[in-house]
């Protein structure tokens, strides 16, 4: 019967830390945003024309 007693305090405090766990997570944004990263991949990366005419003036010196 001891051995029950034991067994439910492991249990209740091993609860207790996932609950904390995840109430802290959860303050600090973790679970805010979680559609971006995956869609992120398929968008395009926007070309910056200072960049563009860079690399063509460079071409054009070779």
């Amino acid at each position: 019967m001891d051995i029950l007693y034991l067994m439910i305090i492991c249990s209740v405090s091993l609860a207790l830390v996932f609950l904390i766990t995840f109430v802290v997570a959860a303050k600090k944004g973790q679970f805010e945003d979680g559609e971006s990263p995956a869609v992120r991949i398929l968008l395009d990366d926007e070309i910056n024309s200072s960049e563009v005419n860079e690399e063509q003036k460079r071409k054009n010196k070779k």
